[in-house]
């Protein structure tokens, strides 16, 4: 019999790709969540059958619930909504898609409810790791990160203890801009930026990449699941993206997990888990790769990656400043306002004039400090 699992954030990038693994697996989706793009969800709750459907956006879940009168299922709307799907899901696995701040309470939920949080929404561990994992300590709640980086650390460290781990070594592609210094980045357009050498993301993602925030997020991330300190993780640039990410233990031996680059073999691992099946992507031609290449970043030209470890070892809400400010700033270049060297500006700014931040630890505080991080960010885009 097949899984059951949940997509939330289900047309997002992940999202689809998500929903693609079931199609092939055959698993059944009980629930799916999206913001507001009613003709996809509409879509999806005909060929799925799930028992419910949740729209962020009031209007589209009214929308909704006119174009699928026809059928049984329940159409609900909001963050409440959300919620209450998540948790009267028969789902085994969720699949955590959602994009932004917007998937932290969604995260929390999965955990309250039991079920296997299968995580591709990084900023619920930025925004409070230290929340999210001790909530999954307490429940038991499994979770399997399904970014590939992290997806590749998990695997790699079914070969050793946590405490046999002298380095991650976490890769990036190093984005569209790659061996390009600071003042040559000044004159980036967004087409440039948007133009990944590797992976199809959305937008917001596909920036993060460039500037190498996403990245400098990843290092937050790898520090909350696999409870390892900032200095043990290291950034390499690997362009070819195909070795995902390795572990070096304490013995001097790297272990480390290969594939094409293609997200719905981490969905199906995360889903499977601890089994292996048959996967949906394509086989590894190593022949055909030919070279694989490894360098050093760039910290001069993408500081937020110094920027990332300043706020984890910082803590606190700082992580949750340093998220919201990039939400603001990237939001601000993608509707051409801010430029692309400005984003750094922006987010940094924001994070060192709210340093104090590091000593809230409940997570209202967290949400207000992410509040008052926006609008700092907001008034540096006006200045």
């Amino acid at each position: 019999m097949g899984k059951i699992i949940s997509v939330l954030g289900a047309t997002g990038s992940v999202g689809r790709q998500a929903l693609d693994v079931a199609r092939e697996r055959g698993f059944s989706v009980d629930f799916l969540c999206a913001n507001r793009d009613v003709s996809a969800v509409e879509e999806y709750a005909r060929e799925f059958h799930p028992s419910a459907v949740a729209m962020a956006d009031e209007n589209a879940a009214r929308d909704l619930r006119v174009r699928l009168a026809d059928t049984s299922v329940k159409v609900l709307s909001g963050e409440g909504g959300i919620e209450e799907g998540i948790l009267s899901s028969k789902s085994e696995v969720a699949v955590n898609s959602i994009i932004g701040e917007a998937g932290l309470i969604p995260s929390l939920t999965v955990i309250k409810s039991g079920k296997r949080l299968a995580l591709a929404n990084k900023e619920s561990l930025v925004i409070a790791g230290d929340i999210v994992m001790a909530a999954a300590r307490e429940v038991g709640c499994e979770i399997i990160p399904v970014d590939s980086e992290h997806s590749a650390i998990f695997q790699s460290l079914k070969s050793g203890k946590n405490k046999e781990i002298k380095r991650i070594l976490l890769t990036a592609s190093g984005g569209p801009f790659y061996g390009m210094t600071r003042e040559e980045l000044c004159g980036v357009t967004l087409e440039q930026t948007l133009a990944h050498p590797t992976w199809k993301m959305g937008k917001k993602i596909t920036v993060d990449s460039a500037t190498l925030m996403n990245k400098g997020f990843e290092i937050i991330e790898a520090v909350h699941l696999f409870d390892t300190p900032a200095d043990k993780v290291e950034v390499v640039v690997h362009r070819e993206s195909i070795l995902h990410s390795a572990v070096e233990y304490i013995d001097n031996s790297v272990i480390a997990e290969l594939s094409v680059p293609d997200m719905r073999m981490c969905v199906q691992y995360a889903v499977d888990y601890p089994d292996r099946c048959p996967s949906v992507s394509r086989q590894l031609d190593l022949f055909e790769v030919g070279t694989l290449t490894f360098k050093k970043p760039d910290t001069e030209a993408f500081p937020f990656l110094n920027l990332a470890r300043e706020a984890i070892t910082l803590g606190g809400a700082v992580p949750a400043v340093m998220n919201a400010a990039d939400e603001v700033a990237v939001g601000a270049f993608l509707s051409g306002r801010l430029s692309f060297t400005d984003i750094f500006r922006v987010v940094t700014n924001t994070v060192h004039g709210m340093r104090d931040a590091a000593s809230i630890r409940t997570l209202d505080g967290i949400i207000a400090a992410d509040r008052e991080a926006r609008r700092k960010a907001e008034e540096l885009l006006n200045k």
